[in-house]
């Protein structure tokens, strides 16, 4: 036991944080294995052979600090600086941790001749200390959420900086849903509705959740490709696996764009106020063409209005999806009327960008592209905001956005599943789970010059990133596995993960705070629970404070901050045929969203039924409610069928997503 234990301080301290080792799977069902995690933070910190337990803590010395950014690191005596009437706060720190896990660093000075130490009113005993750098693993007396290190009785008192404790954050370990009070009637369940879904013809899932710093949860679903071209079912292919990249579509913009601004407005090097003209240059303003749309916001003012109004756009408008930009700008398509806002043949879009790149698209799309709204009055979700925004990012680190982005967060948190452009990245087609089955054409209703006709695999769906972005983009174009993307989503609980910090709570409670003027469901940029405002993508018991996004292909990511909880249920819906596809009217009518897979909220939903039961068996209130479920199901089966004036056919996706109801509530 002795030498497991200086094993695990040994590593804890060469990677100055504990990574999770095998992680769990959850429930049972098809496809997946719960494969170990790896990572690292930073390694300069040599480790020595002394190590001693001391308590319930094990200390061991060390060459030196490691290198890194820290949670906090605070000099005592007297660590505000300052004495006045709040005395104790100089012998105290708090910070953000987990059970069953921590590392903290104490730098003893030359001179100290003896101190206390107390870690959540754990009394360390001192006497071993002498000058130099000591890692402590608390792991054993470590709580979720504020813990507090105390150094007091410092002498000799007249020392300063005595005593320094850098402090790092916490990361993901593994863990069992047990251990963080989720009871497994509710994993169960879940597994239950995706397990008969897939059955019945829904494509794939992948699923992690990660509460109080430990990975309880990771299962996968289904075939990386579920369909043919011509809609037939495949029965054998390469499985999802829990390393499987999904393409998260708008989730980008979340863990792509607005994570990248984060950082920079926490540096300084990014002000949400600065105007996006100054940034992107006059041109941004100057080229901007009339279009009249016809869902103009009130009178339409005249196009020099509009440019005085596009000049005044700042980043905070762009983020807050209220610059007054219509939804898209359909720069690849040819044919796509701007006025009406719909894909017509016989229209020619003016916004229509040639041979586009980045840059082109930029000059010859964004700048061109009016406003429907002024801006700050009205939200209006946009891809032209996202795609703006990743520009300016550009613009500010000289760095292209994806490599900003590796180089800022996935290089430091040891992530290895989360990329753009897979297929360029180490990764092959069946590394991934394919999205729609011909192209971009909607099965044949969509055309134009140079659209993608075969099946999605490892290339983004998105049309505007894909043809007009190189694959790289603010709104859209981020790959990858439920539990890479769960670990990078949980940074919003802390700040930072193991000895790098992103961003401070200041910053964060910034971009999660609800916008003014009665938009309590969006923050800036994050969707936002509110006052019950997302409650089919976060269930309803999630608390007012949770955010999180979706994404068009089938994703969701949700943080809870009260729980200290984070879910990314990864799907690929549109990797099923669309059904009857006529015309536009039911282009975008993919099979795949008729099933209870599809709709995301069912997840934390049950979820939360588990989190929340406070020790009593939630089993006959879940079976209750799936069986609840069923019921609506056939309301929504009978809705079909008069809107169809008369009976369904045994095929139709929404009957077959009812029988899979009906076996997961038997």
């Amino acid at each position: 036991m002795k030498d497991r234990k200086k094993q695990k301080i040994l590593v804890l301290v060469a990677s100055a944080f504990l990574i999770a080792g095998s992680l769990s799977a959850c429930g049972a069902g098809e496809g997946g294995t719960a494969p170990g995690g790896a990572g690292s933070e930073g390694n300069d910190g040599s480790a020595e052979t002394s190590m001693q337990q001391v308590g319930e803590v094990t200390v061991m010395s060390v060459t030196s600090l490691p290198e890194g950014s820290w949670q906090g690191q605070v000099e005592f005596p007297d660590r505000k600086g300052y004495v006045d009437d709040t005395l104790a706060m100089n012998s105290m720190y708090s910070f953000h941790g987990y059970e069953d896990q921590g590392i903290l660093y104490l730098t003893v000075g030359e001179g100290v001749q003896s101190f206390d130490l107390f870690i959540n009113n754990r009394r360390i005993d001192t006497g071993t200390f002498t000058a130099g750098t000591f890692a402590v693993d608390y792991a054993a007396v470590a709580v979720n959420g504020t813990n507090t290190v105390q150094v007091t009785h410092i002498e000799p008192q007249d020392l300063a900086k005595a005593v320094t404790v850098s402090v790092p954050y916490p990361t993901v370990i593994a863990g069992t849903p047990a251990e963080v009070g989720i009871d497994e009637a509710s994993l169960k369940a879940i597994d239950r509705v995706i397990s008969a879904d897939v059955r019945n013809g829904f494509s794939s899932a992948q699923l992690a959740i990660i509460k109080d710093g430990k990975l309880v949860c990771q299962k996968s679903w289904g075939l990386a490709n579920s369909y043919t071209p011509d809609g037939r079912r495949i029965d054998a292919g390469p499985a999802v696996t829990n390393e499987t990249l999904y393409d998260l579509a708008s989730n980008t913009k979340m863990y792509g764009a607005a994570y990248a601004a984060q950082v920079l407005v926490d540096r300084g090097e990014l002000s949400l106020d600065e105007k996006i003209v100054d940034i992107i240059g006059p041109e941004f303003v100057d080229n901007t063409i009339e279009i009249r749309y016809a869902g103009f916001d009130g009178e339409y003012p005249g196009l020099d209005t509009i440019k005085e109004w596009k000049a005044g756009i700042t980043v905070r408008n762009i983020m807050m999806h209220q610059a007054g930009f219509p939804d898209s700008g359909h720069y690849h398509n040819q044919k796509f009327d701007q006025i009406n806002q719909g894909l017509d043949q016989s229209a020619d879009n003016v916004l229509y960008v040639a041979d586009a790149n980045k840059e082109k698209t930029l000059r010859e799309g964004i700048c061109r592209t009016p406003l429907l709204a002024k801006p700050g009055t009205k939200t209006l979700y946009s891809d032209i905001d996202y795609m703006l925004l990743g520009l300016v990012i550009e613009k500010k680190t000289g760095q292209d956005l994806d490599r900003f982005l590796s180089e800022t967060f996935w290089e430091p948190m040891g992530l290895t599943h989360v990329t753009y452009k897979p297929l360029e990245h180490g990764f092959t087609k069946a590394d991934c789970a394919a999205t729609e089955l011909n192209g971009n054409t909607r099965d044949g209703v969509v055309d134009f010059p140079g659209v993608r006709r075969e099946t999605l695999q490892g290339e983004v769906h998105d049309e505007a990133c894909y043809y007009t972005m190189e694959g790289v983009s603010g709104h859209a174009g981020l790959f990858a596995n439920a539990t890479d993307l769960a670990k990078l989503a949980s940074v919003m609980l802390t700040g930072g993960y193991g000895n790098t910090r992103f961003f401070s709570k200041d910053t964060r409670d910034l971009f999660i705070a609800p916008q003014a003027g009665g938009v309590p469901n969006y923050g800036i940029g994050w969707w936002r629970q509110g006052d019950d405002r997302r409650s089919w993508y976060f269930g309803s018991q999630a608390p007012d404070s949770t955010v999180g996004h979706q994404g068009w292909t089938g994703t969701l990511t949700m943080i809870d901050f009260e729980n200290d909880l984070v879910v990314a249920y990864l799907t690929n819906a549109i990797n099923t045929p669309v059904y009857e596809p006529t015309s536009m009217a039911n282009a975008n009518q993919f099979s795949g969203r008729y099933y209870t897979a599809s709709t995301l909220g069912f997840v934390p939903q049950l979820l939360y039924m588990g989190l929340g039961a406070g020790g009593r068996d939630p089993q006959e209130a879940i079976e209750n409610v799936l069986q609840d479920m069923v019921r609506e199901k056939q309301k929504l089966v009978d809705q079909a069928a008069e809107a169809a004036g008369g009976e369904l056919p045994e095929d139709h996706p929404i009957r077959r997503a009812l029988q899979a109801l009906e076996e997961a509530a038997q």
